[in-house]
């Protein structure tokens, strides 16, 4: 239930106009912004009752993301973990700003924070909703760029990839993918299926 209908659509419009400044593109579209659509749009799909806090963490979860470019870490495995927990924390105290300039309480904003930097993710509902909704919409709407730009991948590697996402995600996203809820990619639904198998 949304607590206050003005208040969160103030907040979603916040998220949107920060990352309608992406200068990427997707569709024609600032990339980020098509990103927290589809998060949304996951959201409404996978988990529609979804408390108001996932709501918006689903929503800010890459906010100005382009900002922090992985350019800006080192190469390798290494740097890639280093980049990706500070874009965790960077992300969750982008959204805290927005939500207390338009109002929110400190106990939702530090819901929001903690969903979004994915703090205490095994025991954190909030979190691993997030985490879910993230897996499922890089399976149905990313994961055929992502083969795209790796060619030299072979199944294995690929098994791998799709076996680590598929940890990440709760029971539930799990059945979700099961019961053919996605739209996987043609071409890579069959791997896709094999692996998490």
């Amino acid at each position: 239930m949304i607590t206050d209908p003005d208040r969160f659509a103030a907040a979603i419009d916040r998220f949107d106009a920060a990352n309608e400044q992406d200068p990427h593109r997707e569709q024609g579209q600032p990339a980020e912004l098509v990103y927290a659509q589809r998060m949304t749009e996951m959201l409404e799909r996978f988990a529609p009752d979804a408390p108001e806090p996932v709501r918006l963490a689903v929503r800010a979860q890459h906010i100005e993301r382009w900002k922090t470019p992985r350019s800006s870490y080192p190469e390798g495995r290494a740097g890639y973990l280093a980049w990706r927990a500070d874009l965790y924390e960077i992300h969750a105290r982008s959204a805290a700003r927005i939500l207390a300039e338009v109002g929110y309480e400190e106990a939702v904003i530090q819901r929001v924070a903690d969903a979004i930097a994915k703090r205490n993710l095994k025991s954190n509902p909030d979190a691993q909703a997030v985490e879910d909704i993230a897996a499922l919409v890089f399976l149905e709407h990313y994961l055929a760029d992502f083969a795209a730009r790796h060619p030299d991948y072979d199944d294995t590697k690929w098994t791998g990839i799709l076996r680590k996402t598929w940890r990440k995600m709760s029971p539930a996203a799990r059945e979700f993918v099961r019961c053919g809820e996605l739209q996987l990619p043609e071409a890579l639904a069959p791997l896709v299926l094999k692996a998490v198998s």
